[in-house]
């Protein structure tokens, strides 16, 4: 499962919903109010969606502003923003959906075996996401292999900075208290493994079918492997 195949989708499909569902509860309008000074800043920008206040008149004024805020968020993301704003939300519809169960999180069959191996040998594994490190959790809580949160040492979204910059990892380093030639990064973006080796931590590129294909000079340059089973580390940290 990934944040752009199902995750993201998922809230264009059923944001409009959830907001009509939970428009009455207190954490819900806390997240309208966000997006509302969200969209306040916006407003210069091209195509901006402004979310006007309720006004309090007529059974057709919630509806009304709800629409505002679903138009809002398939804005925003419909420009891959990552608002503080937008994250929240999206958030909490994912927790609804993965608590509700009707979402589960599937991984790709090598991993998870192939992570429990590292974690058998002394490594530690940590997780660096542009998705946030609530949703990453939700993520691992509930899967198709059950809570696999045990697996995981540690969580990083862009707080830390963006994947595509190399002071991002030299950050995490030295939150996790080693040098970053100790780290193997795995990541299907180039941009992202130029930033961490830039960074003198070691990458390997994935190739998963879905993937972003590769030009002939990246191919040449990183290590790729199609499998987490392709990756022989040390038998010790």
């Amino acid at each position: 499962m990934t944040f752009q195949d199902i995750l993201f989708p998922y809230i264009k499909e059923n944001v409009k919903e959830y907001l009509q569902t939970h428009w009455e509860e207190e954490e819900c309008q806390q997240d309208v109010n966000l997006l509302r000074k969200q969209a306040e800043e916006d407003s210069h920008l091209d195509g901006a969606v402004p979310i006007p206040a309720a006004s309090g008149n007529g059974a057709d004024d919630p509806q009304r502003v709800i629409q505002a805020v679903v138009d809002n968020v398939c804005w925003q993301m419909s420009l891959d923003r990552k608002t503080t704003a937008l994250k929240q939300l999206q958030g909490h519809m994912w927790r609804a959906a993965f608590k509700a169960g009707s979402m589960k999180a599937e991984f790709f069959e090598d991993v998870v075996p192939a992570v429990r191996k590292w974690r058998e040998a002394g490594m530690k594994v940590y997780i660096y996401s542009s998705g946030s490190v609530e949703a990453q959790k939700l993520l691992f809580g509930h899967s198709t292999e059950g809570d696999i949160h045990e697996l995981v040492d540690g969580h990083f979204d862009t707080k830390i900075g963006h994947k595509v910059e190399s002071e991002s990892y030299r950050k995490i380093a030295s939150s996790i208290g080693c040098s970053t030639n100790n780290i193997l990064f795995l990541t299907d973006v180039t941009r992202e493994a130029s930033a961490a080796e830039e960074a003198d931590v070691h990458v390997a590129v994935v190739v998963r079918p879905g993937n972003a294909g590769l030009t002939d000079d990246e191919k040449t340059y990183f290590s790729l492997i199609t499998s987490f089973s392709e990756l022989y580390l040390p038998s010790s940290a």
